[in-house]
């Protein structure tokens, strides 16, 4: 969280913020407080659009960013009853956080696990759907048609020549 955030939530100004972590510097090590870099600092003035604070949204320094431990020290450095309440609400939003992250996280494992098990199934899949897709079509028929077709007269044998016709009889 920023400075400028905490302080609003805290109840006091940024200033009296980081002069109170200024005073404290053991209490904050990089890893619980870190100025953004001026880079950091223009992008997130580019993003909120329109600049904060009364001298134009000028500051003579960085923002400083606080993580989670930072935000927990402040406590220990701000004090009064508002200090003490607002800290048990930004823990507790951390706490959140967190299970908010875990359950992403086991999310993410089960469709792992999903797309691993339909992973071997897209042909067998294709060849379901293509063989439906083969059903569905008539059959080509290339037999012939069924019922009597009278024969052609070309394919009519004689009588003349044939056994049956001379057959008991003498010429």
């Amino acid at each position: 969280m920023l400075d400028d955030d905490l302080a609003a939530l805290y109840g006091v100004t940024t200033g009296a913020l980081n002069q109170s972590v200024a005073r404290n510097v053991a209490r904050f090590p990089s890893d619980f407080a870190f100025r953004l870099s001026p880079e950091e600092a223009d992008a997130l003035k580019s993003q909120t659009v329109i600049s904060n604070g009364g001298s134009g949204g000028r500051r003579r320094s960085t923002p400083r960013a606080f993580t989670e431990e930072g935000v927990a020290m402040l406590s220990s450095v701000l004090r009064g009853p508002r200090a003490v309440a607002v800290n048990v609400l930004i823990m507790r939003a951390f706490v959140q956080l967190r299970r908010a992250q875990g359950q992403y996280a086991e999310l993410r494992q089960r469709l792992e696990e999903l797309a691993g098990r339909v992973e071997g199934h897209d042909e067998l899949l294709s060849h379901i759907l293509q063989a439906l897709d083969a059903l569905e079509q008539p059959p080509r028929t290339l037999s012939r048609p069924l019922g009597f077709r009278p024969p052609s007269p070309g394919s009519i044998p004689s009588a003349r020549g044939s056994d049956v016709a001379t057959r008991g009889r003498t010429p």
